[in-house]
């Protein structure tokens, strides 16, 4: 089950790592993708730079729409697009998509199945400065309970990249949501990616730790931190949602007996949750939940941010130590019984 080939970045856990916004990635998946197949087009709502579709504009400057601020608009046009064999793109901040525009989306775009690739990016608590209202936490719960769409938070820029090819090539809606920030380059070109199937990143026996988006980073340096006082945590970056790779989580929670769910995204509904259904019904270990602790935001430092509301491998330290205590415990209840 291990994945041998992950071709992590070998400085991972030294200072000089290379930081990049996710956003880069997308947009140059845009322009592979678009020179794969000139059915591709894209449109976005007035922030070209920003959702670094302006790498496609240049590219392609007649398959790019420019919607204005309009997303709810911008959501049914690309759906129109699909069905003349289009292959749309639509991106604008999560706030819009899927906030703003959630009713299109769940009709035009879910219920009639359309082929359109959404992206909701400056998504989580590290957009900072921007506050509480473009702070959006609350996507991928919105996003998984929609029947028909794939959902991806991939964890670094290259990682985006791959995602963002990889949701043209399946037909179907598909959501992709990536931060603002810089965050480390933890994969290479190299490191397998496919849609619904999880990576396990390290090997371990004491606890999984099941991560996507910029806390797999975070996860990784916990689990460092951890192996130094002889605790073994398994990592795994579990960048589909939706669909979750049930086979990989259930044989991470029967080595290691204990999850926790990492992410940057409100506690309720999003990885952790799905996390914890899956479970349910195929394995039942003890799961602690890193995430939004049900609130909302406010401005500040991306990273003084992630420290504050427990989204930081110092979280997720303390979870894993919890979570083996937990273990523990019932451990010697099943024992007595």
């Amino acid at each position: 089950m291990l994945n041998k080939n992950m071709h992590l970045v070998e400085d991972i856990y030294n200072d000089d790592i290379i930081m990049s916004p996710a956003r880069n990635g997308y947009g140059e998946g845009l322009v592979e993708i678009g020179r794969e197949n000139p059915n591709v087009v894209v449109l976005c709502g007035d922030l070209t730079d920003s959702t670094r579709t302006s790498y496609f504009k240049k590219e392609f400057p007649d398959r790019f729409y420019e919607m204005g601020i309009a997303e709810q608009n911008m959501v049914a046009v690309a759906c129109g697009l699909s069905l003349v064999g289009k292959i749309p793109y639509a991106a604008t901040y999560g706030a819009f998509i899927p906030g703003r525009s959630f009713d299109q989306i769940r009709v035009s775009a879910g219920y009639n199945n359309s082929n359109v690739k959404l992206s909701g990016t400056h998504v989580g608590i590290s957009v900072g400065p921007d506050g509480a209202t473009h702070q959006m936490m609350e996507d991928i719960a919105m996003m998984r309970a929609l029947p028909g769409f794939t959902v991806i938070a991939p964890c670094d820029h290259e990682e985006t990249r791959k995602a963002t090819i990889a949701a043209g090539k399946i037909t179907g809606p598909v959501y992709l949501r990536f931060g603002r920030d810089k965050i480390p380059v933890i994969t290479t070109k190299d490191t397998p990616f496919e849609i619904g199937k999880a990576n396990i990143l390290r090997d371990g026996s004491d606890v999984a730790i099941v991560a996507n988006g910029s806390l797999v980073y975070e996860a990784l340096i916990a689990a460092n931190e951890l192996e130094k006082q002889r605790v073994h945590c398994m990592v795994i970056n579990m960048h589909t949602v939706k669909p979750l790779d049930h086979k990989t989580l259930t044989y991470c929670a029967r080595k290691c007996g204990a999850v926790v769910s990492a992410e940057e995204h409100q506690v309720n509904g999003g990885l952790g949750g799905a996390i914890a259904e899956s479970l349910a019904r195929n394995h039942p270990v003890p799961q602690e939940f890193i995430g939004m602790p049900d609130k909302y935001g406010e401005s500040g430092k991306p990273r003084e941010l992630m420290k504050k509301y427990g989204m930081s491998s110092e979280a997720i330290i303390s979870a894993v130590k919890r979570l083996l205590t937990r273990k523990e415990k019932r451990r010697r209840i099943i024992e007595v019984m």
